[in-house]
């Protein structure tokens, strides 16, 4: 865990501490010391357990927001086979920060799409922190429309802060992309199953968001704004420790908020300590939701898919008196 720890998680980087302290002096002095290490990897394991358990909205963020955290890509490896990823919008370029392509689930064909972001600064700055420009959007829905050609259903894997707002991307339509997709998904002829597997922000997430059925993992988050945009706007003020958790509580971002409002349909639970610690065991499970969800929606006929998912948004937001 290292320096990458989070500030709750200290605990268990001196329990681990411990236990790498421990197996570095038996490999020194060739000694077995399995009597010493037991006893703290059930501790590491209750500690984890309990901190997990336990987490606070923005510590939710904290860990969306992760670099250990597997990412698309992550996925595609351990629950997807035969990856070949496509490029390009045809217009305009490669977006890296939004990945595609074809892939088998259980053998089945799937198109798979999703927000790629890095784990250094290398690898950030080219898949540019997982925030798409336009061509990215055009990008994801071009592969759509593929996917809808050769009757396969689509999945999407969503992590991103949000769609890059820079200049650049204004003037080559970022809003009409972003737009395009709502409404283009909302009248895909095929199943549609969106993941929110980090950090889901605003129109950048939404852009690959509009699907039959929409999981989230159980430490993801799925808001309209960042923590620090919506402390910055109402209060005046982005980066005290207190705005931001009274933003994020406010928010109602938390995969167990998003079930009640009926935002989201399913959360995938996550292993002790979260979807870093354990990423197969992770990837095991969005692809049993994935697969369990996708064999109740290729059952509907083609109409049916897409009037049922368009009453599910417009319930969205629904209220009694």
């Amino acid at each position: 865990m290292g320096t990458s720890a989070l500030e709750f998680e200290k605990p268990l980087v001196e329990v681990e501490r411990q236990i790498e302290e421990l197996r570095k002096m038996a490999a020194e002095r060739e000694i077995s010391v399995d009597a010493e290490i037991a006893p703290l990897e059930k501790k590491l394991g209750e500690l984890r357990q309990s901190i997990y358990a336990n987490l606070t909205p923005i510590q939710r963020v904290q860990v969306a927001r992760s670099p250990r955290r597997p990412f698309t890509l992550d996925y595609i490896r351990l629950a997807f086979t035969d990856w070949i990823e496509l490029h390009g919008d045809r217009a305009y370029r490669d977006d890296p920060a939004i990945v595609g392509g074809w892939a088998r689930l259980d053998g089945e064909t799937i198109m798979v799409i999703g927000q790629q972001r890095g784990r250094d600064t290398k690898e950030n700055l080219h898949r540019n922190f997982g925030m798409p420009h336009p061509e990215g959007y055009r990008k994801a829905l071009r592969l759509m429309k593929l996917a809808e050609k050769f009757h396969v259903p689509v999945v999407t894997c969503i992590d991103t802060p949000g769609a890059w707002a820079g200049l650049g991307a204004e003037e080559r339509g970022q809003s009409e992309a972003i737009a395009r997709n709502l409404l283009e998904m909302s009248q895909l002829t095929v199943p549609i199953i969106a993941t929110i597997i980090g950090e889901g922000g605003s129109g950048g997430a939404l852009a690959l968001g509009v699907a039959d059925r929409v999981l989230m993992l159980q430490n993801a988050v799925y808001s309209v704004i960042t923590v620090e945009g919506c402390a910055a706007i109402l209060w005046k003020d982005g980066k005290s420790p207190e705005m931001r958790e009274r933003a994020a509580s406010a928010l109602k971002i938390t995969a167990q908020d998003l079930l009640e409002l009926r935002i989201i349909d399913e959360i995938i639970p996550e292993p002790p300590g979260g979807a870093h610690a354990d990423q197969e065991t992770t990837a095991k499970a969005v692809g049993e939701a994935l697969l369990r969800n996708l064999d109740e929606l290729r059952r509907l006929k083609p109409d049916k898919l897409v009037r049922r998912r368009r009453e599910k948004y417009l319930r969205m937001g629904q209220f009694e008196e």
